[in-house]
């Protein structure tokens, strides 16, 4: 075989995305001021954390209730996770700079969009894990929203597990259109769950219409589970 030929055979290199250490200090830094605020005034208390305490990628899937849930589910997360937000939410440019601190993926108002996509598939192949919420958006009345469809195939097309979580207690702390709730009563604290991953050889044998059901139902049971045990968790 030719030298020319040989290099053809060889698999093209995987993507690759350095994060300058500097940010990684100022994420993690963020991360136990986030913790702490949240351990303070929201009471946050955490189910399953050994379930994320893995190097390499993974797509959390929670429910969204309030601005809180990105804060409150990242923040026990001990590697750096990736967050999505909204285009619009940049304008501002103070806050704007604090998600681009946070190396936060921007989104179109609807859907993920095709840019959305394109990144979180190249941040789940370099082996990072990113938060989404298939509703789309915050509940209204604190009840579950119908998950929107392809989400869960980002994570069977780069191969890595997906994770189910559910927050509680958040839309109580701050609704949807209101004002944010410091010092909840005795039910009030903010809980969140992690569930056991799915691996990709268990996704994979599924339909997308199966997985996307099966994903849906855990988190479903995850939300009751906290909902049952809310007067456990102090």
């Amino acid at each position: 075989m030719s030298s020319s030929e040989s290099k053809n055979s060889l698999p093209k290199k995987a993507f690759q995305r350095t994060v300058p250490w500097p940010w990684r200090v100022w994420y993690h830094f963020c991360r136990w001021i986030v913790l702490l605020f949240l351990m303070i005034f929201y009471r946050v208390r955490y189910l399953g954390i050994p379930n994320i305490a893995f190097r390499g990628g993974a797509l959390l899937v929670s429910n969204h209730q309030s601005f809180l849930d990105p804060m409150a589910i990242g923040a026990a997360v001990p590697e750096k996770l990736n967050y999505l937000a909204r285009k619009t939410l940049f304008r501002f440019k103070p806050f704007g700079r604090l998600l681009d601190s946070l190396d936060t993926i921007p989104l179109n108002q609807e859907g993920l969009g095709f840019e959305g996509i394109k990144e979180t598939i190249k941040r789940l192949k370099n082996g990072e894990k990113v938060l989404i919420f298939p509703e789309g958006e915050r509940c209204r009345d604190g009840k579950m929203l119908p998950f929107k469809k392809g989400v869960m195939t980002l994570a069977v097309k780069t191969k890595v597990p997906i994770i189910p979580a559910a927050i509680s207690g958040a839309y109580e702390s701050w609704p949807r259109g209101g004002w944010p709730r410091f010092f909840p009563g005795r039910f009030g604290a903010v809980r969140v769950i992690y569930d056991e991953p799915i691996p990709y050889e268990k996704a994979s044998r599924m339909s997308e219409e199966e997985l996307h059901d099966f994903v849906e139902n855990r988190v479903h049971e995850l939300y009751s589970q906290l909902a049952e045990q809310r007067c456990l968790i102090r």
